[in-house]
């Protein structure tokens, strides 16, 4: 196991005390706003640290009454039963501590944008991406978020040629980012006569939800155009030009967005845009800083075939981490927190053993 960093967790405990001495003093509401995050923060790292420190004081006791001629044998029976638990809770925790300080990404506790597109296989494609967007919703539904549907484009006999929808919540960026990539489905269609499994493809994009601090888009380097948005027929037509779509000059990135207030869509198409242009630089930034050995989960290809669904033997497996779960029929309800633990779970693992590595721990 990778050598913890003592001093580092001292400094966050003098943090902690620190922060909290500032918020007694009852400073003013922006300034209390700010402490309060911070502390909320640095709360569960601290907490760690003080069990740490705590098992530690009890283990180095219980040796020393070992270790002392005068006690007694019933005494020294009990330490010797006590010592291989606490050594134990405290590898534990020590790699709980190790996970804990592993550097944060700025993003994590940013909502997200999903982007969901229907690929190979036509329809079924369709009706597929429609069956992963609802999972991510009843996914999210279960988290407490809120989904947003920013625009959509139905398939011909259901389900999405794609969507795009806004999750709203503390941490859901966290949660979501390894989904992107390429996820393929190897299912009979319902509009298959000779019950023959077809393999069709949706790609999942996940971006960070970006404020306007965090990218700036220039006026001059956007061209908004008005158009009327098409409609199923009826009262759904729209008669106005309402419809929005957004093209970034310089990159070429063009975002559109046709629901009934043109106000509404120039800000959801923005929202959309932000984002985009954000995760671009945040993939620049991650190519520059480890561009020889990316780990395989968060490589952030969104070319890579990284999930299949195969829905005769109910099998759900995730090829970067050679996981593979029989229990799709849960997963497809929104029961993804088991696949999403393993990959966090697997990352932080890859992170740890590149900093031990760099001797950054």
């Amino acid at each position: 196991m990778a050598k913890l960093p003592i001093e580092k967790m001292r400094e966050l405990e003098r943090r902690y005390g620190e922060v909290e001495a500032r918020m007694s003093e009852g400073p003013a509401a922006d300034v209390y706003v700010r402490l309060a995050a911070e502390y909320a923060e640095l709360q569960p790292v601290v907490t760690k640290i003080r069990d740490l420190a705590r098992a530690q004081s009890d283990l180095e006791g219980l040796r020393l009454l070992l270790a002392d001629s005068t006690t007694d044998k019933e005494m020294r029976d009990l330490a010797a039963l006590e010592i291989p638990e606490l050594e134990e809770r405290i590898e534990a925790l020590e790699q709980d501590m190790l996970i804990l300080l592993l550097p944060k990404d700025a993003a994590d506790e940013k909502s997200a944008i999903l982007e969901i597109r229907a690929g190979t296989g036509g329809n079924e494609a369709a009706l597929f991406a429609g069956d992963l967007f609802r999972m991510y919703e009843r996914f999210a539904s279960k988290h407490g978020w809120k989904v947003e549907i920013l625009s959509e484009s139905e398939g011909e006999a259901g389900g999405y040629k794609e969507i795009v929808a806004n999750v709203t919540g503390r941490g859901v960026f966290s949660k979501l980012k390894f989904e992107s990539g390429v996820h393929r489905v190897q299912r009979v269609p319902a509009t298959e006569a000779s019950g023959r499994i077809h393999t069709s493809a949706a790609t999942v994009a996940v971006l960070p939800e970006a404020e306007e601090i965090d990218i700036d888009i220039r006026p001059e380097d956007i061209r908004i155009d008005t158009m009327r948005a098409s409609g199923a027929g009826g009262q759904h037509v729209n008669t106005t030009d309402s419809a929005v779509r957004i093209t970034h000059l310089p990159t070429g990135l063009v975002v559109t967005s046709s629901e009934k207030s043109q106000h509404q869509n120039r800000a959801k198409a923005m929202a959309v845009l932000r984002a985009r242009l954000y995760d671009i630089e945040r993939q620049k930034a991650e190519s520059s800083r480890s561009a020889d050995r990316r780990s395989q989960v968060g490589s952030g290809d969104r070319s890579e075939r990284i999930r299949t669904y195969n829905f005769p033997q109910g099998r759900l497996t995730d090829h970067r981490i050679n996981l593979t779960l029989y229990s799709l029929d849960r997963i497809i309800e929104g029961e993804l927190d088991e696949v999403v633990n393993a990959l966090i779970a697997d990352h932080q693992a890859a992170e740890l053993a590149r900093l031990a590595e760099d001797g950054a721990l």
